[in-house]
């Protein structure tokens, strides 16, 4: 595979984890809370860019970054992949009747969310292509991850 379509795919990944986080949590509180669905996705969108936003800063903190320096560098590189997959998971969940008011031990439920997911990676994997091949996007924050591990 072309390795800056394997980054982009590795990305995307990383990506996928940190908001899926937010994502189900928000999902979670929502639906418990009996939230109207525009409430639940906004509360999912809000915690899957904090989760995002933390499952990457984390990392850049670790080889040696500050907070506020490393999620500036975050957020210029993953809120473009954050916002297309939280669009695309939140499309294809208002797409399926009721998909906010299943109950969670319900196999409907962990299907539709299971193709939301998938889709949110599938349209969010070019977007990575894309700007890593710019030298924007994940390319940014592993720049910094070499740089601080030759550093150290």
């Amino acid at each position: 595979m072309n390795p800056t379509l394997k980054m982009a795919a590795s990305a995307t990944v990383h990506c996928l984890i940190g908001c899926s986080i937010g994502e189900l949590i928000g999902v979670t509180i929502g639906t418990e809370l009996q939230l109207h669905p525009v409430q639940i996705v906004s509360l999912a969108g809000v915690l899957a860019f904090i989760s995002g936003y933390a499952f990457s800063t984390w990392p850049l903190m670790r080889s040696g970054m500050k907070f506020f320096e490393s999620l500036k560098l975050v957020a210029a590189a993953d809120t473009l992949s954050i916002v297309t997959m939280i669009v695309v998971d939140n499309a294809v969940m208002a797409s399926v009747p009721g998909a906010f008011d299943k109950d969670f031990t319900q196999p409907i439920y962990w299907i539709s969310r299971a193709v939301a997911l998938t889709a949110a990676f599938l349209v969010a994997w070019p977007v990575n292509y894309y700007l890593i091949k710019r030298g924007k996007g994940h390319a940014l924050t592993h720049g910094h991850h070499s740089h601080h591990e030759h550093q150290h």
